[in-house]
């Protein structure tokens, strides 16, 4: 375990809440300690307000930071007095406590305190630390965890049985704290949970927490619990992508509503999920139950959905007698999925989502294996799981967070995605909520965007072989297909028949038709999988109505274009999807159209270069985005009887009309 902390770096923080924004960071960077929001931490400053009145304050994490990036605003100001009070009272409802915490903030706008707010006011500390440090769950998380605890800390803490999170929590602690706590305790083990550390400083409080979780580590390596086995994979056949999609449309069914499957085939995965004990080690539970809202109470070991929705089902009929009230089922699709030839499968309706729950399993895989080198892993009871999973503040959260984007759960594919008219398709897609899949010649497709919902793949699309490795790429990252985007396409410069080159036809013939047939062909079947129906918008041209001279090559295999993609409709309506082409004209915010091209033509014309690029019935300047947010809304639910359909996209022209 490293302590990180450094005396320059702090010395550049010259307040109590600088420090304990900077002490919060350390930790956060740590992902032993800390996993996407979890944990949290808070200082206790006395300040003066608005009536010059002295009062003590908490700042404590709020709702929706990171420790990690947490900055000043992130903690909350709670009135100490008014906790403390809280803390006095015998009983107190989850939303009854929310409500004292949100109104007893000096800052209206501040985010939602930590539902642990009160555990920390009770603390006699100015500064507490809070994490979930994986080598202090995996001691607690055997059959004699409470006798391990002892055994490593002696009266250094205090020990807390299992309670979940909220004012019962908050009000054991301070009992059992005032009660056991002696001059040479510096922290608190909450059983299954976490550890907590406090001190009269930022440094103090972060060192202690460094060295109790050192201490764990230090048991673990010296009961042979620490170093995993090296990882010994069986390689087998594999499976397919039509085997993925089809998995993600199951899941996607049971769930109620499309979700993104990702794959992770690394061997440290795959060595977890072939262990002959798999079965009973994976099914227990998680490592921590707040784990439990993303990650759900278990994976799905295998691929027996049917099997695991039903035993989702009997787990919620037989717990939810025991909840304070009854509530309505939560999805019973899984989360994680252990495939032994697909590796650690996440599942969420965003791709970083799927990232987060990826991170959180890897940590559970390897808690689980500690545990079970020392002795055995214990989760919780299926009955504390269910509360923390059907717990009302995260079914609030969950109200909350409102609806998803229209494409939330989803994935496009679009070719020339680096530039143009493809990359406003990508930028559109991606503002829908839809993971994307951008392939282009051009090796800059790699950096268009650094998010995990956006993978960039250098694809020459005249050559199978790496169309076949795209999907194969596309599908592995995101689970399958439900938006293709045919915008790829070569316009070499104005030929007249006469002086056309049989070489150059079949080049622009190669790109514009060739390459789109073999696209359509390959990506069928993840389409005739897609949980909402496939669809697919052609990017075609004005071309195809209102062919020009010069233009033979381009204009002939953009209509073939068409009329390919009005047979695909024809054959694939009876698999829900749906074709259809737009045929923009003038879009010259691309790279075919440099500054010098645009002031030729505009000159050709007589016209100014904004004349130039107005010159349609309705006097208005096509763009590149343009034609994305019509293929975009082509692919959404105003569209979803609308199949075959060809749509200029031209301010209007008269040789079309």
């Amino acid at each position: 375990m490293q302590n990180r902390w450094n005396d320059q770096e702090a010395a550049r923080h010259t307040t109590d809440l600088a420090l304990r924004v900077y002490s919060s960071r350390l930790l956060g960077r740590d992902k032993s300690l800390v996993l996407h929001g979890g944990g949290n931490t808070s200082v206790k400053i006395r300040e003066k307000n608005i009536l010059g009145e002295e009062e003590d304050i908490l700042y404590v994490k709020g709702s929706g930071w990171d420790l990690e990036t947490i900055e000043e605003p992130g903690f909350s100001p709670v009135r100490m007095d008014h906790l403390l009070k809280l803390a006095g009272l015998g009983s107190l409802s989850d939303p009854e406590m929310v409500n004292e915490l949100r109104t007893h903030m000096t800052r209206a706008c501040a985010p939602s305190p930590s539902v642990e707010t009160i555990l920390h006011a009770t603390l006699p500390y100015k500064y507490v630390d809070h994490s979930h440090a994986d080598a202090v769950v995996t001691v607690t998380n055997t059959a004699d965890g409470l006798a391990r605890v002892r055994e490593i800390y002696g009266d250094e803490v205090v020990i807390i049985p299992y309670v979940m999170p909220g004012f019962d929590l908050a009000r054991l602690c301070a009992e059992r704290f005032a009660a056991e706590a002696t001059d040479s305790t510096i922290g608190m083990v909450l059983m299954n949970h976490g550890l907590f550390s406090f001190g009269d400083t930022a440094r103090e409080s972060y060192d202690r927490h460094i060295h109790l979780v050192a201490r764990a580590e230090a048991y673990l390596k010296a009961r042979n619990a620490w170093d995993l086995p090296a990882a010994k994979v069986s390689v087998t056949a594999g499976s397919t992508r039509r085997d993925i999609a089809g998995l993600r449309k199951a899941l996607s069914a049971a769930a109620g509503f499309p979700l993104l499957l990702a794959t992770d085939p690394d061997p440290q995965c795959l060595a977890f999920i072939q262990r002959e004990d798999i079965a009973r080690i994976s099914q227990q539970g998680p490592a921590t139950p707040d784990h439990v809202i993303r990650t759900k109470r278990l994976p799905l070991l295998g691929r027996d959905l049917e099997g695991y929705c039903a035993a989702y089902k009997a787990y919620f009929e037989e717990n939810a007698p025991l909840a304070r009230e009854r509530k309505t089922m939560l999805d019973p699709a899984p989360r994680v999925i252990l495939d032994p030839e697909l590796g650690l499968c996440t599942a969420g309706r965003r791709a970083g989502d799927c990232a987060v729950i990826n991170d959180i399993y890897r940590h559970t895989m390897t808690i689980i294996q500690r545990a079970t080198m020392l002795g055995g892993y214990r989760a919780l009871p299926a009955r504390d799981i269910f509360e923390v999973e059907y717990w009302d503040l995260e079914q609030a959260k969950l109200r909350k967070g409102g609806e998803p984007p229209p494409f939330s759960g989803e994935v496009a594919l679009v070719t020339g995605a680096a530039s143009g008219i493809g990359k406003a398709c990508v930028e559109a897609l991606l503002a829908r909520g839809a993971a994307v899949i951008g392939l282009d010649i051009d090796p800059a497709v790699e950096r268009l965007h650094r998010r995990p919902d956006f993978l960039g793949l250098p694809c020459d699309i005249t050559d199978e072989a790496r169309i076949d490795q795209a999907l194969e790429a596309g599908v592995r990252a995101f689970g399958g297909l439900d938006m293709l985007i045919l915008n790829a396409g070569v316009f070499p410069g104005g030929c007249p028949i006469d002086a056309l080159a049989t070489d150059q036809w079949r080049q622009v013939f190669n790109v514009n038709l060739d390459a789109n047939l073999v696209l359509l062909r390959e990506c069928h079947p993840l389409l005739k999988l897609a949980p909402g129906g496939g669809r697919v918008v052609v990017i075609g041209s004005r071309n195809v109505p209102a062919p020009g001279p010069g233009a033979a090559a381009y204009s002939a295999s953009k209509a073939a274009l068409n009329q390919l993609a009005r047979i695909a409709a024809l054959e694939w309506s009876g698999d829900g999807i749906r074709i259809n082409s737009l045929h923009p004209d003038a879009v010259f915010d691309t790279g075919l159209w440099t500054d010098e091209v645009l002031q030729d033509r505009a000159r050709h014309y007589g016209l100014s270069v904004e004349e130039y690029k107005r010159r349609n019935l309705l006097g208005v300047e096509v763009t590149s985005h343009d034609v994305a947010d019509l293929a975009a809304e082509m692919c959404g639910p105003l569209f979803a009887k609308t199949t075959a359909a060809q749509v200029p996209v031209d301010g209007g022209n008269d040789r079309v009309i």
